[in-house]
């Protein structure tokens, strides 16, 4: 029987086609062979990969922000996050600027919560959360926001009712859901389990080596 962990293994690649270029991310045509040898085409929307701070206080209150999403045409309560659009930004550096830019906040203790593939049927985003914990407010407060950012409504919530409501479906963003999820477990655990925030993520690594990450100057 196979051990039960996530491998890596590109299956070859006859030829890419790349069908979008879009101010974030790239959608391509990858004729892809697989084991048996046949041939399939599939597109893929080639992410930047992304970062989300799931911030627990003392009182075990977690942050979310109401933000306005587009896509689903609707407002989702969400942790702060952000794209890993800066070209060779580390991934907690990235975070700790996003913390500060859709919070206003910094953090005294940082550790990986849990690593994910958003959507990994159609996307190469690589999702790493982080937990931060001791929290205060930044020097200088939160900077001037653009676009949705100017309509943040955050909200500290106990992290027992946030599960709540994520049972009931009454929060369906996947930082929201993995991270609640995550940071339940992880209590339930005596926040044991987690790792150092400057752990290794393979998961991007490899998709760095294999060309599946958009990278912009």
């Amino acid at each position: 029987m196979a051990e039960i962990r996530d491998t890596f293994a590109l299956q070859p690649v006859r030829s890419r086609v790349e069908r979008f270029h879009g101010l974030r991310w790239t959608v391509r045509s990858d004729t892809v062979v697989l084991q048996d040898d046949q041939e399939v085409l599939r597109d893929i929307v080639v992410h930047t990969g992304a970062v989300g701070i799931v911030a627990i206080n003392e009182r075990d209150e977690i942050l979310l922000n109401r933000q306005y999403r587009h896509p689903v045409g609707g407002y989702l309560w969400e942790p702060p996050a952000g794209l890993l659009d800066i070209a060779d930004e580390d991934p907690l550096v990235c975070a700790q600027r996003e913390f500060v830019e859709e919070a206003g906040l910094v953090a005294g203790s940082w550790s990986v919560l849990v690593d994910f593939f958003n959507s990994p049927g159609g996307s190469s985003e690589a999702f790493r959360c982080f937990l931060a914990r001791d929290i205060r407010e930044a020097p200088g407060g939160r900077p001037p926001a653009e676009g949705e950012e100017t309509t943040l409504e955050p909200v500290w919530l106990p992290l027992d009712e946030a599960l709540t409501k994520v049972l009931a479906g009454e929060l369906m963003n996947p930082t929201a859901v993995t991270g609640i999820l995550a940071a339940s477990a992880a209590k339930q655990r005596g926040w044991a389990d987690l790792r150092p925030a400057d752990s290794p993520w393979p998961a991007r690594e490899h998709l760095l080596r294999e060309g599946l990450v958009r990278l912009d100057p």
